[in-house]
């Protein structure tokens, strides 16, 4: 019931009633069927936000370089190498891509924004584990942690509440 007895949720006056099929959307307004994401979308979401979390990467990097922060990591053989800045740039879009496709997965299944959100977050603090197993000073370890946290913070909840949205009974046949 809304505040005003009559069973309608207050809203901007357009009284739609609380037990709507789109009441347990991620948005405001319910998509219709029709426009439940598709791949095509999820990987313009993926190649936005990869983009955006590239730049903001990069302009970390570019800040740890200004203050003499060494960005090496070590190879497979034992050397060390350092970072190039084209890595840091391109490897955020790489992984929101593969997201992307991980996330289309989940499309139309029960709890899809949930479960991609969750496994998102635990590939994440997963991924935390190279830079602090790596050989290199605490300043670099941060600087890179923060890399990880920029790209979870724009990739992963922008595709669990893409993908959320085509959850059963989440979107609304709008020919009926």
């Amino acid at each position: 019931m809304g505040k005003d007895g009559t069973g309608f949720a207050p809203s901007l006056g357009n009284n739609v009633p609380m037990t709507a099929s789109w009441s347990t959307s991620v948005t405001p307004v319910a998509p219709p069927r029709a426009a439940n994401p598709r791949l095509r979308f999820l990987i313009y979401a993926a190649t936005v936000t990869g983009i955006w979390s590239g730049l903001l990467s990069l302009l970390v990097f570019g800040i740890g370089h200004l203050a003499h922060v060494s960005f090496v990591v070590e190879q497979p053989d034992g050397s060390m190498a350092p970072i190039q800045w084209f890595a840091v740039l391109l490897m955020p879009l790489v992984i929101a891509l593969i997201a992307a496709l991980l996330a289309s997965l989940m499309r139309g299944r029960a709890h899809a924004g949930r479960i991609v959100f969750w496994l998102g977050t635990l590939i994440a603090i997963a991924s935390a584990y190279g830079p602090l197993a790596q050989p290199i000073g605490w300043s670099s370890r941060i600087l890179l942690l923060l890399m990880h946290a920029i790209t979870w913070a724009l990739v992963v909840p922008q595709l669990a509440r893409i993908v959320g949205d085509s959850e059963p009974g989440a979107s609304v046949d709008r020919s009926e």
